[in-house]
């Protein structure tokens, strides 16, 4: 056989049968783990003899290609000489809408089953049955059919043969992938210094299955030194796909330019950039409906054929070629980008799609992830975005709105929003004066009354009032989040109420989320977390759910002290102090620029405070041209600011920026781009009740609590906009850092060695 093609029942069955349109705006909340109930439900009620999860497998030659075709069973019923193949169907929908061929894609995984059964045991017939579960009320729907192996067999052969295309094309899309991937060399004509050394790091991580936690310097060229190694490890078949994961736009693109820069030196390779619904939505509505929208409409019915034709035309299948080709095939361009995802070598995307519960990738096998890697760029920022994935919050406002609504429409579902809006009260009465309460162990009345919710507004939706009321899919969407984080709560977890006004707003806060970030990542061959800022490396260590085994690269600069001149301010900018720290940070600011003209960055802890110097920045300094980050900038304006840092620029150009924001990290501004960094304040996040939350936490499991919460943090978004000054071996500038803390020994110690050689200004 010149290919062998393994492929799983369900993705053929699906392949060749789903039809129909996206229904994305409402889905009910059955889960995976309630499915699986639902079919250990049914199983217990088997007779002795029956059998539940059984393994088949069969192998079928089509076109000089070989199909091994596998999958469990969900049941074999015995009775007499009668053998039924049971196919267990958990739904939301009403039984009674559900007829007999309501989805031929059951019966065509069924018939998969009976075919491999006959087969194996040398039988001329079998009966196949589909068991329908309602999830909520228990009810079962049977549906049965009689097939000898003939009439199977013509059944399972005609799927191979629609689904040998689309086979076909990625094994041979494999062989040269393979083929060029053994004769590429490293893309530039030197390794520079740093390089080989975390990309061999990289290699032998995947090689042995492990974690790497890897802290580069910013502009020895990161993506470039973990992309490599992994598609070289591709190529060996240590693993057969990569994810290269990011927070931000910039270095998606980044990644691409990386990928794009291979591919001219020869290497066969497909990559898929996922982009943001909202971003890449053709009516710009997000509402994915039939009704609301043509893209959606029918999608999956000629999915197929678009998937098709762009893999056999394209490589790089970012943003532009996804929707050039969806708009050419009439498909959402946001589902197809996911539908290429599962069959491209390179992923390209945000880190939600693998460790956010609400969005990842739910496809990805684990026998696909047992050959998949990730690599996690700027991982420092996964620590807050995970925080962020895990927790979930719910306000009495929708509640109350509800009740209204559907007390007279829906007595049930008008009752059990009375209820809710009822205990949100009962917890304002008991706050008294206090704005907050905090709770250790999880609401179970309030998650009993969620359940509730979920069962009556689930209903409602499912009769069609999801396009009458936005405020109840919204609303079940919140719940549905609700329910999903409580299944995850535990001791890292905390719960608090949060009165504002007339509202209450209770919340599922996570504050440590290093083991759900290593649970997200466990199932993968192999993790890379890397960034220019992972330090300290045992605080990102500890809060990405590394442990002691994992493997550490800690690459040093290959720049010079030498090439960056660092000046400290000793000048309290504590909050206190802010009002007379402005005139001596604008002195000081106006002093470099008229001293030294050029391109500078000038970075604030708040937009508060960047706007009470730039009042008084503007009018000592009104010949200097001066830009300012706007809060909510779209990508266009994003660009246009960066755009206007040219090495030509006639006079001196000041852009004030946020730390921690889009120009704080991820952007790359070589040469006389950029000329100067000017830093104020230690970064630290403003002082509040979450934070405080963390660093209690911390506290009593024996950490620093403070520096768990505010001062690691807050450092790494002064180190990341430092950062933007030096991206070569031949960049210089100046870097001032405005606070009296960096001359403490805390502070210094977080310093990179380049800095530590300052000047003190008076």
């Amino acid at each position: 056989m010149e290919h062998v093609i393994k492929i799983p029942v369900r993705m053929l069955a699906e392949y060749v049968f789903k039809t129909g349109s996206i229904e994305s705006g409402f889905k009910t909340a059955s889960s995976f783990s309630e499915g699986s109930r639902i079919h250990r439900e049914v199983q217990k009620n088997y007779q002795e003899m029956d059998q539940s999860e059984v393994y088949l497998k069969t192998e079928i030659e089509f076109d000089n290609l070989l199909f091994i075709i596998e999958g469990r069973c969900d049941g074999l019923l015995f009775s007499g000489e009668k053998t039924t193949i049971d196919e267990i169907k958990s739904t939301s929908l009403a039984l009674e809408s559900i007829e007999e061929n309501s989805n031929p894609a059951h019966w065509a995984q069924a018939e998969c089953y009976g075919y491999m059964f006959l087969k194996e045991h040398q039988k001329d017939e079998i009966d196949i049955q589909l068991t329908y579960v309602h999830k909520t009320s228990g009810d079962k729907k049977f549906f049965k059919r009689s097939f000898t192996k003939d009439e199977l067999e013509n059944s399972v052969k005609g799927m191979v043969a629609d689904f040998a295309p689309y086979a076909r094309l990625q094994a041979e899309h494999g062989l040269k992938r393979d083929q060029s991937i053994k004769k590429l060399d490293f893309p530039f004509p030197r390794y520079r210094q740093g390089q080989r050394q975390l990309a061999g790091a990289v290699y032998k991580t995947i090689e042995e299955g492990r974690t790497l936690f890897a802290n580069a310097p910013t502009g020895i060229g990161k993506t470039i030194s973990t992309v490599f190694p992994s598609v070289k490890a591709i190529g060996e078949e240590q693993i057969k796909k990569l994810f290269y994961l990011t927070a931000k736009t910039t270095t998606r693109q980044t990644a691409e330019e990386a990928f794009s820069l291979m591919i001219k030196k020869g290497l066969e390779i497909r990559t898929v950039t996922i982009t943001a619904k909202d971003k890449v939505c053709f009516t710009g509505e997000g509402k994915c409906s039939k009704e609301h929208c043509e893209f959606a409409d029918g999608y999956y019915d000629r999915i197929n054929g678009a998937v098709l034709d762009i893999l056999r035309n394209e490589a790089i299948l970012d943003r532009c070629c996804i929707e050039k080709y969806a708009k050419k095939h009439r498909v959402c361009p946001f589902e197809f980008s996911l539908d290429l995802a599962y069959a491209a070598d390179a992923v390209i995307c945000d880190y939600n799609y693998i460790f956010d519960p609400k969005v990842s990738l739910k496809r990805l096998f684990d026998e696909q992830k047992k050959k998949t890697v990730l690599l996690v760029d700027e991982a420092h920022n996964l620590v807050d975005r995970g925080r962020d994935m895990f927790s979930a919050a719910l306000e009495k406002s929708p509640f109350l709105q509800l009740k209204r609504e559907f007390k007279e429409k829906n007595h049930s579902l008008g009752h059990i929003s009375k209820r809710l809006n009822d205990y949100f009260i009962q917890l304002r009465k008991q706050a008294g004066f206090s704005k907050t309460i905090e709770y250790v162990e999880p609401l179970e009345e309030l998650n009993q009354l969620i359940a509730e919710f979920m069962e009556h507004a689930e209903k409602e939706l499912l009769r069609g009032s999801a396009g009458e009321s936005d405020l109840l899919l919204e609303t079940f969407f919140v719940a549905q989040n609700w329910q999903r984080i409580s299944s995850l709560y535990d001791e890292r977890f905390i719960v608090y109420a949060l009165i504002e006004k007339n509202d209450v707003r209770i919340k599922q806060f996570c504050l440590d989320p290093s083991h759900l970030i290593k649970q997200a990542g466990k199932s993968f061959k192999s993790r890379i977390f890397f960034s220019a800022t992972l330090n300290p490396m045992g605080y990102y260590r500890d809060m990405l759910g590394g442990d002691s085994e994992d493997y550490v690269s800690l690459i040093p600069s290959p720049f010079s002290s030498e090439q960056t001149d660092v000046k400290i301010q000793s000048l309290s900018t504590r909050y206190k102090d802010r009002t007379r720290s402005i005139k001596p940070i604008v002195k000081t600011m106006s002093d470099l620029v008229h001293n030294y003209p050029g391109n500078y960055l000038f970075f604030f802890p708040s937009y508060q405070y960047l706007n009470m110097v730039l009042e008084e920045w503007s009018i000592s300094n009104e010949d200097i041209c001066t830009i300012v980050q706007g809060t909510g900038m779209n990508e266009e304006e994003r660009a246009a600011f960066l755009e206007s840092f040219t090495a030509d620029n006639q006079g001196s150009l000041v852009g004030f920026a946020v730390l921690g924001g889009v120009f704080s990290e991820g952007i790359d501004l070589k040469g006389d781009r950029l000329n100067g960094v000017v830093v104020v304040g230690v970064g630290l996040p403003q002082i509040g009740f979450e934070r405080d939350l963390i660093s209690k936490h911390f506290a009593a499991i024996g950490k620093n609590g403070y520096d768990y919460a505010y001062v690691f943090p807050g450092m790494n978004k002064v180190l990341q906009a430092g950062g933007r000054l030096i991206r070569s071996e031949d960049d210089t500038g100046r870097i001032v850092l405005i606070d009296d803390r960096y001359l403490h020994n805390k502070y210094q110690a977080l310093l990179p060695d380049a800095w530590k050689k300052f000047t003190l200004l008076y």
